[in-house]
Parts: C-alpha cells; structure tokens; sequence
C-alpha cells in the first residue's frame, strides 16, 4: 500500500482540504478556510502545516478565539449546513474562549470543527503553561470542558488515530439528525509526530448530505391525522431551511388551506407575504400566529426542537391539540405525546404531499388564518409608525431598516431585546435572509457571526442590528471585517444597557437593578458610549443619527460605504411590541414585596395552564 510520511498535523490538514461536498448543483470545498489564533499549543506545528496551503485553504485571524468561532457558525447557518468552516486555538484560555461558541452551536444544531492545542501526551514537561491540573486524574484538562456541547468529542494521542477520528467528525457534521460541533484536541508531541499515513486517506472525497426516509407506517399514521383534523397549523423550524425543504412546505400549505407559522430559527422560511405564513409563533411571536395555536387541533411540527420560546412554555396549544412532529432527530421529533415522523423535511413533506392530493383544510379555518394575519400586520404598521416621541422604539427602528432593505439583504441579531422585536416587526423579503442567534441567546453573536454570513455569500448586504450591552461585550471583528473586506451594515440600538432583562426583572416585581446603566453601582455619573468613535477607531466608517428620518438616510449611506459601516441609534428601553404569549420562569415564592407576591400567583397560573409532556 502507498504511504506518505508526513506529521500528524500536516496529515489533518492534507485531509481537509480534500474534502468537498455539492452545493446547488457545484463542487465546493467541505471545508472552505478556518479562522485561527496561533498560541504555543498549535503554532510550531499546526501552522506550519497550514501556511503551505494557504492559497487553497485560508486562514482568517479573528481577534478572540470566541468571535472567530462564532463567525465559523454564522458561515454555517448561512450556508444552510452545507459547508463547515474550522477554528482552532492554542490551549488552555484560547480553548474554553470557543466552549460558548460549542454551546451556540450545539443548541443550534449547527457544524463547526474545532481544534485545540492540548497538553503533552509524554507528561515529560508537565505542567506546561496554561496547563490545568487535576490532582486524582491526569488525564482531565480544560479541552473535557467541551464533551458538554460537542456532538463529538477526541484527542488524539498516536497520529494514526486520526484515520478514524477525522472520517467520524466529518459524518456527525454531515448527519442532519446528529449536526452539531465537533471537537477534536491535538496534543503538542503528537502533533510532531511523523507517520506513513496510507495515500487512499488523502483521495478526493465528495460527500453528499443523506436525506432519511420516514418509515411508511408513521407516514400512514400522519395522514389520518391531517385528514381528520379541522383545523391543522404548520410550525416550520430551521430544520425546514437546512432540509432545503422551503418551497415544499410553502406549496404543501398553499395546496392543503394549512397556515404556516415559524420559530426562530425558521423565519424566512417563506417570504412575509407569502399566502399561507401567520407569522411568528410562541414568547416572540405575532398575536396571528399564537391565536390559531390556541385553537388548533393538529400541529404539524417541521423541523422544529419545540423550545419555550416557540411553545410558550408550552401554554399557546389547545389541551387536546394533536402533534405530527416531522424530524431528522429522532429526539426532537419524539417530544409531548407527538407523532414521531423522523426523516428529513423535504422527502416526509413531499411524501404527505403526494397522499394528500385533493384534501383540503377547512376553508373558514384557512380563512381565519388570512383575517388574522391581516390584523397583524396592520397592528405592525402602528407599531412602526413615526411619532413625535423624541426617542424612537425598536419597533420604529426595525421598521426603517427593514424597509431600507434590498430583497436579498440578509438580517442577523441575537440576545436581548432585538430577537422579539425583529422576529415580529420584520418583514422577511425573501426566504433564507434572517439569522437570529436565540438557540443559546449568545450575547457577542451579531458582529461575529455577521462577518461568518458575509464570508458566506459575499454578493448581498449581511444587516446587523446588536444592542448596546452585545456591542460592548464582543465587537472586536469590526476590525477583522474592515481588515478582510467583508462589509457588514451594524446598527447599534442604544437603550442604555440590559433593557429587556430590564422589563423582566420589573415584570416579575423587582424594581430595576444592575441591567440598566443609570441602575448600576458606579463611581461616577452613568454615561453613553460614544459609538461612532468607538467603530472610526476600528477602521469602519460610522455616523450618529437622532431620528427615524436620519436613520432612512444613513442606510442609504451605509449602502454605499466601501466597507463596514456602523450606525448609532438611541432607543427606547421601556416600549415592546406585544405578542401575547405566557414564559415559565423562576419567582420567588416569599419576598417582602407585594409585587413579587403577585408575581409568583401569576407564574403559578400560567403553569396550570401548561401542556403536560407525557
């Protein structure tokens, strides 16, 4: 058998850039670059391997190990799945920087490959720098931290085992029931180490993303349900847009008289005015979208893990509402008594579709849906319309930007008061052109992941809107954007801090404390940032606006940078866009405060009102 004698980490590498996968129809690379921040734990070995090839498998240097990360998982939702940027860190800090961007990923069901520096496997120099050690078990150290949001989990420690490790990374990556980080830690000695690696390991590979098959009795079982029910309700998740399963499920729910809502990471699976959409369901959904929740009496959950947010803490559902869960994990799709249907999306749809023809939903109930929607979005309209009010609302500000958009502009937010509020005020133009980040609520997401989804298709505008408090805890690769040529469009809504953690913690009855600034234990007066220098500095151009008129033309100025441009706002911290939906948290069960009494007779109320999950 052919060999090639090469190290561990020329041979991780070698295999890398030899993967490559079909997307619409073109052979691109698996693997398309990988963002890297070289330390004592993978800089003498790891980059050596990777500099040789750097005109075909880039390298991009983020400036946190975290941010990069995330970029590698913003590339991977805008691709849908399809391909799978790497990021690697030297060891000890540089790793558990990236175990938050595992997190984000594993909730998300997203891929990403990471590699870390580890430790010596010899112990001969131990303890290195950074090493932590643990005094009964030797062999821990911080890479274990990632076994708890990997979906696979190695370190290699002789450089044959990478024969194995590699092809099964790749597989879970790939695997829509499994998709989700991979993580493998590369001790320092092993990476030296040189080996005959067998030459058939490095061949070309194509690898094509399986679609499962729903087994044909719970397809049979699916059927009866539809045709029984009355009054039938898609939820369509992100599972529908990594199945690329949009125009199916748009043209089953058109055919059928089924209104289509959506969870989080399903917005944009059809357009906003698409004749079957009701738009947003559950804690940040639209009053259209939960109101046929409550009255449904089938739910035909596509692609959707059924978080709280998208259940309201399961409390939107009727109590005798019927579930079909159609889902390439079979965990996801065996949740709350549902109809299990595992198989991908578009084969299990396409198939109903088939079985379904000349059946129709109740046309009074498909109607209803229109009415419903109707009023949404004429409520929307007052929500979005210019007032007098000296600061405009998130509600006014996602309403311009929106507006301002080009069809194929793609919007990405994350953690705080903006995923409420976009997912309900905005108004997708075409499907797959909305990223919210809300799986793991990752504050730091937005300008990270903005430059991964600019990477990804850098022919349309990536929009960014971040709150004040996300800005100020990751915005590093603005630098990194400008440096690149990656423009991003950041709006910065600044409402002074923490402000809808803010509104919870006075909803369940403690007066503000230590979210907003001005509630803050300071040595000084609380005092704004100054946005606009904060980005200049960075290299971006950047511009301040007072009102909803100047923010209409800053977007057209925006357009027309020649890089990342960045737009400061002022934002009401005290005004929502509603959506009528009940959240499960925690409130105390004693206080001395009478809000707080009150509170917890509330939350008990809502929890008499849960589904039961048996």
């Amino acid at each position: 058998m052919p060999t090639i004698r090469l190290t561990m980490a020329q041979a991780l590498v070698r295999y890398l850039i030899n993967q490559f996968t079909i997307v619409d129809g073109e052979e691109v690379p698996l693997f398309p670059g990988l963002f890297g921040i070289f330390g004592h734990g993978n800089v003498t070995c790891l980059s050596e391997a990777l500099e040789a090839v750097k005109d075909v498998f880039p390298t991009w240097r983020g400036q946190n190990e975290q941010s990069m990360a995330l970029a590698a998982i913003g590339f991977a939702k805008a691709k849908r799945r399809r391909q799978i940027m790497v990021a690697t860190s030297s060891i000890g800090p540089g790793a558990t920087n990236m175990v938050t961007a595992a997190g984000v990923a594993h909730s998300n069901r997203l891929p990403i490959l990471i590699l870390s520096g580890d430790t010596f496997v010899n112990r001969r120099p131990d303890p290195v720098m950074q090493q932590v050690e643990h005094f009964g078990n030797p062999t821990i150290n911080v890479n274990d931290s990632f076994k708890a949001v990997t979906r696979y989990w190695d370190r290699i420690v002789h450089p044959e085992q990478i024969l194995s490790s590699l092809p099964q990374a790749v597989a879970v990556m790939l695997d829509p029931a499994d998709c989700g980080p991979a993580f493998i830690a590369l001790p320092q000695d092993i990476q030296e180490v040189a080996w005959d690696y067998p030459a058939k390991f490095f061949e070309k590979t194509v690898h094509d993303i399986p679609r499962a098959r729903p087994d044909r009795k719970r397809v049979a079982e699916a059927l009866k349900l539809l045709k029984a029910a009355k009054r039938p309700l898609i939820i369509a998740g992100g599972g529908t847009r990594y199945s690329g399963a949009e125009e199916v499920v748009a043209r089953f729910a058109v055919e059928h008289g089924i209104p289509i809502t959506e969870t989080i990471a399903g917005k944009s699976t059809v357009p906003h005015d698409h004749p079957a959409y009701a738009g947003p369901i559950g804690i940040v959904g639209s009053t259209s979208a939960n109101a046929l929740a409550a009255e449904a009496d089938l739910i035909v959950a596509i692609g959707t893990r059924l978080m709280d947010f998208t259940t309201g803490s399961w409390t939107v559902f009727g109590a005798d509402a019927k579930f079909i869960s159609i889902n390439a994990a079979r965990w996801d799709a065996t949740k709350h008594r549902a109809l299990a249907v595992v198989g991908d999306a578009k084969e299990t749809v396409e198939e109903l579709a088939t079985a379904l023809k000349g059946w129709k939903a109740d046309a009074a109930w498909t109607k209803k849906a229109v009415n419903l929607m109707a009023d949404w979005n004429k409520a929307l309209d007052g929500y979005q319309k210019p007032t007098n009010a000296p600061v405009p609302t998130y509600a006014q500000v996602v309403g311009v930007v929106n507006k301002k958009a080009e069809p194929r502009d793609y919007m990405l937010t994350a953690a705080g008061g903006l995923p409420g509020e976009t997912m309900k005020n905005w108004r997708c133009k075409t499907a797959n052109s909305y990223d919210l980040e809300f799986g793991f609520s990752c504050m730091g997401y937005e300008i990270a992941g903005g430059w991964g989804a600019k990477m990804a298709d850098p022919t349309r505008d990536v929009i960014v809107m971040v709150g004040d408090g996300s800005y100020m805890l990751m915005n590093s690769d603005i630098y990194s954007t400008v440096l690149t040529g990656h423009k991003l469009i950041i709006i910065v809504c600044d409402n002074g801090g923490y402000a809808v953690i803010n509104r919870l913690q006075n909803f369940k009855g403690t007066p503000s404390f230590n979210n907003l600034i001005k509630d803050c234990k300071t040595a000084i007066p609380p005092f704004s940032v100054d946005f606009v220098k904060h980005a200049e500095a960075m290299g971006a151009r950047a511009r301040k606006v007072e009102s909803l008129a100047e923010l209409e033309q800053a977007m057209d100025w925006a357009k027309a940078q020649d890089r990342t441009a960045v737009i400061s706002i002022v934002s009401d911290a005290y005004t929502w866009t509603p959506g009528d939906a009940l959240w499960d948290v925690g409130v105390p069960q004693v206080s001395s405060r009478n809000d707080v009494n009150e509170s917890a007779k509330y939350q008990a109320d809502v929890r008499k009102k849960q589904r039961v999950g048996v």
